[in-house]
């Protein structure tokens, strides 16, 4: 009894291991080129629903259905998906374009116009980009943000020590020095 398990080990261990399989190595799921992959916390309305009326969004925008009326996404990005048509106004912080507009689109920082869009219509932005192969007709308004307006800056006075008299008033300054008179 002993024997025989000492008999199958021995010849296990002088057998060589089995060879395991050669595994031809997977090419990677195909890849749609055409549909781009939404980042998270965007709002997508698909390729086969369409609206009429008003969309407003305060969440980035991802648009690749219908859609006529008007669309605003004040303080972010509005994407038309290569399946997107729009016969809309459009107001947004960001547009990217890859499908059709069809409509005024304002943008406060920027406007993206893909290779295989198609935008018709005025566009008032702050920088533009047009790809080699977009079609786009209507006029060009850049804006570049006004400054903010600062506080006049007064000229800075040195310490006046106690001694000193009291300094001589702006009015009287002015009188002193205008240039029809002779200085004093």
């Amino acid at each position: 009894m002993w024997k025989r398990r000492d008999e199958e080990l021995s010849a296990k261990a002088a057998s060589p291991p089995a060879p395991e399989p050669v595994r031809e190595p997977q090419p990677p799921a195909p890849v749609k080129p055409s549909e781009p992959e939404l980042p998270r916390g965007v709002a997508a309305i698909g390729k086969s629903v369409k609206i009429k009326g008003q969309i407003f969004s305060r969440e980035d925008l991802y648009l690749d259905g219908e859609i006529e009326g008007t669309v605003e996404v004040p303080e972010h990005r509005l994407t038309v998906g290569p399946h997107g048509r729009l016969q809309a106004s459009v107001k947004a912080r960001e547009v990217v374009v890859l499908g059709s507009v069809n409509g005024n689109v304002e943008a406060s920082e920027k406007i993206d116009i893909r290779k295989e869009a198609r935008l018709v219509g005025d566009i008032k932005t702050g920088r533009i980009m047009i790809e080699d192969g977009a079609y786009f007709k209507g006029s060009i308004d850049i804006v570049r943000e006004q400054a903010k307006p600062q506080a006049p800056q007064q000229p800075a006075r040195a310490a006046a020590p106690a001694t000193q008299a009291a300094p001589v008033p702006q009015a009287a300054s002015v009188a002193a020095n205008s240039p029809g008179e002779p200085k004093r």
